[in-house]
């Protein structure tokens, strides 16, 4: 064998050996892809999963976060981002992994309790104290001069979770009908200054430029803005309807099998589940799935009026009617 042969046999071993290590050196790191309001609960979870992860005997483990509006978030993971597990903000962002990523299987939401939803939250209003424009209920939003703050429902979860509840509450009113909520819908978004891509950008937008009279939030972003932005500055309003919002979680079975991963993966959504998470996922304003959790922390999250994702047919109905590219949004919307 020639030293140049030799060389090119060396080389190629030394290859073959790195492609055989490689999901044994990357076994003990996830990637946790999600959507933008999480990045404080997952910060906290992180922690507390890696230290029940090495009691349990496991190895060292450290968990890396991605965050953004969920439907980008979902465009990135498909587009090739090694997510091992994605907690994004509605079902239809994951499905989007299985018919257009061919990344997980179909019943992925059946793998876990609550259809694979460790926590839930809902809808609600944040306006500057004082509440200057008087604004009580989804109406309000839709009169001249209120400027309001929500994310655009082509990239944000939490966006379209504020459009269903929107209209919802129109379809409730006398003589409502796809018709009339489709207008209502119109003028709310004609008020809107700037459709950020996140429901965090819409928070700076709000909170820190001072932008808006009215932000259209996750729950537990409004108890956020309230708790880090000056509680003396933003109250919280609670509309007489809004819905149950249940971001999921999923293991992305394609990325963690072949980075070896797929069973810390699945301790680590599992353990989503566990007394110690649920106490983490109620600090930062999630509602907990426990019922334990849940009755500990129930003067903390008001009684509401809430729909269902059910209401509107299921996520892939919703999506394909409202969000996809020429459906409702797309057409109200160009109208303004």
């Amino acid at each position: 064998m020639t030293r140049s042969n030799r060389t090119r046999f060396r080389t190629g071993l030394l290859m073959l050996s790195a492609a055989l290590a490689a999901p044994a050196l990357h076994a003990q790191t996830l990637l946790n892809v999600s959507y933008d309001p999480t990045r404080e609960l997952y910060e906290e979870y992180n922690a507390a999963f890696a230290k029940h992860w090495k009691a349990k005997g496991g190895k060292s483990v450290t968990i890396k976060q991605s965050h953004g509006g969920s439907g980008k978030q979902a465009r990135t993971v498909i587009d090739g981002l090694p997510a091992d597990v994605v907690t994004l903000a509605l079902a239809s962002d994951i499905d989007a992994l299985v018919t257009q990523g061919k990344l997980l299987p179909a019943n992925w939401q059946s793998r876990l309790p609550n259809n694979s939803s460790p926590y839930t939250s809902t809808i609600v209003f944040v306006v500057r104290k004082g509440n200057p424009k008087g604004i009580k209920d989804w109406g309000d939003l839709a009169k001249p001069g209120v400027a309001v703050i929500t994310p655009n429902p082509k990239t944000s979860g939490g966006a379209r979770w504020n459009y269903l509840a929107a209209w919802a509450w129109a379809l409730k009113q006398p003589g409502g009908s796809d018709a009339t909520a489709g207008e209502f819908i119109r003028k709310l978004y004609k008020n809107v200054p700037v459709l950020d891509t996140g429901a965090r950008g819409s928070l700076t937008t709000f909170g820190q430029r001072g932008i808006g009279d009215v932000f259209i939030s996750w729950e537990n972003e409004a108890f956020l803005a309230k708790a880090e932005m000056g509680d003396d500055k933003f109250q919280i309003i609670v509309p007489s309807v809004s819905i149950l919002a249940e971001p999921p979680v999923a293991v992305v079975d394609k990325v963690a099998l072949r980075r070896g991963t797929a069973d810390l993966a699945r301790a680590y959504l599992e353990h989503l589940y566990s007394k110690e998470a649920q106490e983490i996922i109620a600090k930062h304003f999630y509602r907990p799935r426990d019922p334990e959790v849940a009755a500990k922390y129930a003067k903390v999250f008001p009684q509401m009026n809430l729909v269902t994702i059910a209401d509107f047919g299921g996520w892939a109905k919703a999506q394909k009617t409202h969000f996809a590219d020429g459906g409702t949004f797309d057409k109200l919307y160009s109208t303004n």
